[in-house]
C-alpha cells in the first residue's frame, strides 16, 4: 500500500483513533484449525489453514500452530451436540435461501460487468456490427451463433466469509449464520466461495473454491467450539491468505460480526489489505457499530447491519448489486 495514498491515510487516522475497548493480548498466537470429520459428523482439528505443515511456527504475530491429537475431546465433542430443532430451523433458513433465484434473462451475466462481443446465445439484441460482417464474411450459410451481440459479462468472483461464532451461537445468532450462508451459496453458485468460522482463534470450514454444500457448511460450523472471546484481526489475515493470487477484480470479503473485539491486535490495519471488505454487523446483542464501519470504509466495502435472519438476503442483494 502506497504510504501517500489516500487509503493509507485512512488506516493512519484510525490506527490514531483509539478502539473502544481494550482489546485482551494474546498469550499465544492464535491457532487455525481444519473442518474435518469425527463420529458426531463435521468438527475441526488444527491444522493452519494453507495446506502447510501444522507443526510449523510462523515469526510474526499471525497463526500459531500445534501438536496436539488432531481431533477434539471427547467431552468437548459431546459439549457440541446441537439441539436437534435448533439444527432443524437452520437448515431449514439455509436450505430455502440456497436455492438458486430464477434469472430473468438466458444468460444470468446480462447487464453486469464489461461489455464484450460475444456469440448470439438468445439473450442480447445489441448486434456487434462489424464482428457480425467479418464472420458472415467467412459463412455465406451462417448459423444462428454466427452473429455477434454485445453482452455485458462479470468476471468470476471470489468470496471469502468471516462467521463470527464467539459466545453463544444460539437463538437469532444462529438463523443469521444459516441465512448468510445459504445466500451466499445461492449469488455465487458459479463462482467460489471461502468460509472461516473465527472467535480468538479460526476454523477453515471451506477453502476458497471448493464445491460448496450449504448445509454441510452450516453443520461444520454448529459445531465449532464457541469461545468468548473475538479477535477480528486473525479471520482477515487469513482471508488475505486465502485470496493471495486472485486478482482484485472480483475478489472480496464479508464479515458477519457484531465487531466486538476484545483479543488480538487492532484489525483495521488488516482491513485495508483486503481487495474489498463488506460488514454485515450482527446486532442482535452488544455490538461496535463505529468499529463495523471503520472496517467497511477501510476496506472499500459496505456496512449493513443485520438484525434477524431475514434481514441478510436484502442486504448481500444491496452489497452484491453494482
Amino acid at each position: 500500500m502506497d504510504a501517500d495514498s489516500p487509503l493509507q491515510r485512512r488506516v493512519d487516522r484510525a490506527e490514531r483513533s483509539p478502539l473502544k475497548r481494550r482489546p485482551k493480548q494474546l498469550d499465544a498466537p492464535p491457532t487455525v484449525f481444519e473442518a474435518g470429520s469425527g463420529s458426531g459428523g463435521p468438527a475441526v482439528k488444527p491444522g493452519d489453514g494453507t495446506g502447510t505443515d501444522a507443526r510449523q511456527r510462523p515469526s510474526g504475530a499471525s497463526a500459531g500452530f500445534t501438536d496436539d491429537e488432531a481431533a477434539l475431546a471427547a467431552a468437548e465433542q459431546e459439549a457440541l451436540t446441537v439441539d436437534p430443532l435448533v439444527r432443524a430451523r437452520a437448515r431449514e433458513i439455509a436450505r430455502r435461501l440456497a436455492v438458486p433465484r430464477p434469472r430473468a434473462q438466458p444468460s444470468g451475466r446480462r447487464g453486469v460487468g464489461e461489455l464484450v462481443s460475444v456469440r448470439y446465445r438468445g439473450g442480447s439484441d445489441d448486434i456487434d456490427l462489424d464482428a457480425t460482417l467479418e464472420m458472415l464474411a467467412e459463412r455465406p450459410v451462417p448459423d444462428e451463433e454466427d452473429i455477434i451481440v454485445r453482452e455485458r459479462v462479470r468476471p468470476p468472483r471470489s468470496v471469502v466469509l468471516l462467521v463470527d461464532v464467539s459466545g453463544s451461537m444460539k437463538g437469532e445468532r444462529i438463523r443469521t449464520a444459516a441465512a448468510t450462508v445459504g445466500a451466499l451459496a445461492a449469488e455465487l453458485e458459479q463462482d467460489a466461495l471461502g468460509v472461516i468460522a473465527f472467535w480468538s482463534d479460526a476454523a477453515v470450514l471451506l477453502r476458497l473454491g471448493q464445491p460448496i454444500r450449504p448445509l454441510e457448511l452450516l453443520d461444520a460450523m454448529l459445531r465449532v467450539p464457541a469461545r468468548g472471546l473475538t479477535n477480528v484481526a486473525f479471520p482477515l489475515e487469513l482471508a488475505a491468505q486465502q485470496l493471495a493470487g486472485v486478482p482484485d477484480r472480483g475478489a472480496r470479503v464479508v464479515l458477519l460480526s457484531d465487531c466486538v473485539h476484545n483479543a488480538g491486535p487492532d484489525p483495521r490495519p488488516f482491513a485495508g489489505r483486503l481487495p474489498r471488505l463488506d460488514v454485515l454487523l450482527d446486532t442482535t446483542g452488544e455490538k461496535d457499530v463505529d468499529l463495523g464501519r471503520q472496517l467497511a470504509r477501510i476496506g472499500r466495502g459496505a456496512f449493513r447491519p443485520v438484525g434477524s435472519f431475514t434481514a441478510v438476503a436484502p442486504a448481500l442483494t444491496a452489497i452484491f448489486t453494482p
